[in-house]
């Protein structure tokens, strides 16, 4: 497994951590995994013997105990663990509040690194004194997060900029982390079969290096802006090429309120269901209408300001997707949405999903996981009961009859729903899915239906 790792296109000469640098992260890495699922396996045997309202509390409990482990774990080893956290606390919708609350400070508050090996990492990567890039540069950053932070700053000229700096060797770190995690996922996929993630440690090991590229970023963010460029409502900072390297990126500044501020969006007189509107509006856009989608939609990484206006940042993990792969989401979408069986299980079919023996239930299931269960419910985000009650359905249709096949891309899709369903709990959102989503859907599947307009919707 471990070669695995090794063949992850970082395209960097970044050292690892020494050895014994690299067996303290395993260790604790260990340490965290064993004491969370034993916490919850003694739980688990223990509400064998209780009540159901000192069951809630037990594991009300165990959520907390294990969300604080995590966080005081991410906080000590900093790379890939925080972002794996800042993951974790974008699903309001599906995890209980313990993990949450406990972990959403590591969306932008990670404890950060001191200002001269900044300073540092800027000058060897931009190759001139920072005097003679910027005219100013605040020491304190306005955010850190897993991989870098970032540091106001006015430019020669007067702009102001956000200036997003890589923490000098993380890339090391991040190849030393997905090896530890790659052997805990195994051992946890062989005691409890039906918590296997290894498949969340093969995607990453496609995307990470992607965020670990700034210039790679830059290109994103440009592309994205011109998708864009004809829509007030939405805000993508530009990038200042001349200041901005591999591990360097310098960006307009943008202020703006965390979409998941609540309290401070409506100080600020923003109505958070029109957020909630137009983030499904953004994405639609961005999945059905350009085939090019930023993937990492957490609540640090959108902004509001007032009108309401998004401010979409950090496009390290967006993907294009190939004409016909768009395509058949398209009609996947539109499958769903008209209850069309064939349609659905045809559009599975294209887009690389194989099952064992081609039964189209195991994809009519999977549909719903999409976003069949969501429109049933009548709700703008899928919320934990109904996420349990598919839990329980889609296991079943899988053993019956397995899914050996699934599209890398099709998960990447996936992960960007669920972090915006989270998005849609913490605004309490009231979104129409069936009425957004349709216009679009139905102009792809039928070019001579005009696009849908932003003012008559």
């Amino acid at each position: 497994m471990a070669a695995a790792a090794d063949s992850f296109d970082f395209k960097s000469d970044v050292p690892e951590p020494g050895i014994l640098t690299r067996a303290w992260r395993f260790l604790n890495v260990v340490w965290l995994a064993v004491y969370v699922y034993l916490g919850y396996k003694s739980v688990q045997l223990w509400t064998k013997f209780v009540s159901n309202k000192n069951r809630t509390e037990l594991y009300r409990r165990q959520d907390l105990r294990a969300a604080r482990a995590l966080y005081a774990t991410a906080i000590r080893l900093e790379g890939l663990l925080i972002k794996a956290s800042q993951f974790i606390a974008t699903r309001a919708d599906v995890l209980p509040d313990e993990w949450v609350k406990t972990l959403s400070g590591l969306h932008d508050r990670v404890p950060p690194r001191p200002f001269d090996m900044i300073r540092a990492q800027i000058e060897h990567e931009l190759g001139r004194p920072l005097y003679s890039l910027f005219a100013e540069i605040d020491e304190k950053p306005i955010a850190s997060a897993s991989l870098a932070q970032v540091h106001r700053a006015r430019l020669l000229d007067g702009r102001d900029a956000a200036v997003k700096v890589q923490y000098p060797g993380i890339e090391g770190i991040v190849r030393a982390d997905l090896r530890n995690m790659i052997f805990v996922l195994e051992i946890l996929a062989r005691l409890e079969r039906d918590f296997d993630y290894r498949i969340l440690i093969r995607e990453a090991l496609k995307y990470v290096p992607m965020e670990l590229d700034f210039e790679h970023e830059a290109d994103n963010s440009a592309t994205m802006r011109r998708n864009f460029a004809a829509d007030p409502q939405v805000m993508i900072p530009e990038v200042y090429r001349e200041l901005t390297s591999r591990r360097v990126l310098t960006m307009e500044f943008a202020p703006g309120i965390k979409i998941t501020d609540v309290p401070a969006l409506e100080a600020a007189g923003i109505d958070k269901h029109a957020v909630a509107q137009k983030l499904v509006e953004v994405f639609c856009e961005q999945v059905l209408r350009d085939g090019f989608f930023h993937a990492d939609p957490h609540p640090g990484n959108i902004l509001v300001q007032p009108g309401p206006r998004l401010v979409l940042l950090d496009f390290g993990l967006a993907k294009d997707f190939p004409p016909a792969f768009r395509d058949g989401i398209v009609r996947l979408t539109f499958g769903i949405l008209t209850s069309n069986r064939e349609g659905i299980v045809q559009a599975f079919t294209d887009l690389g999903f194989r099952t064992r023996n081609g039964s189209p239930d195991t994809l009519l299931a999977m549909s719903d996981l999409f976003l069949g269960n969501t429109l049933k419910s009548k709700k703008a985000y899928a919320d934990k009961e109904l996420i349990e009650q598919f839990s329980e359905e889609l296991p079943r249709a899988i053993k019956a009859n397995p899914v050996v096949e699934v599209p890398g891309d099709v998960l990447l899709v996936s992960r960007m729903m669920g972090l915006l369903s989270g998005l849609g709990k913490s605004l309490d959102s009231q979104v129409d899915l069936m009425t957004t989503i349709m216009p679009y859907a139905q102009r792809l599947m039928m070019p001579s239906v005009p696009a849908p307009s932003p003012a008559a919707e």
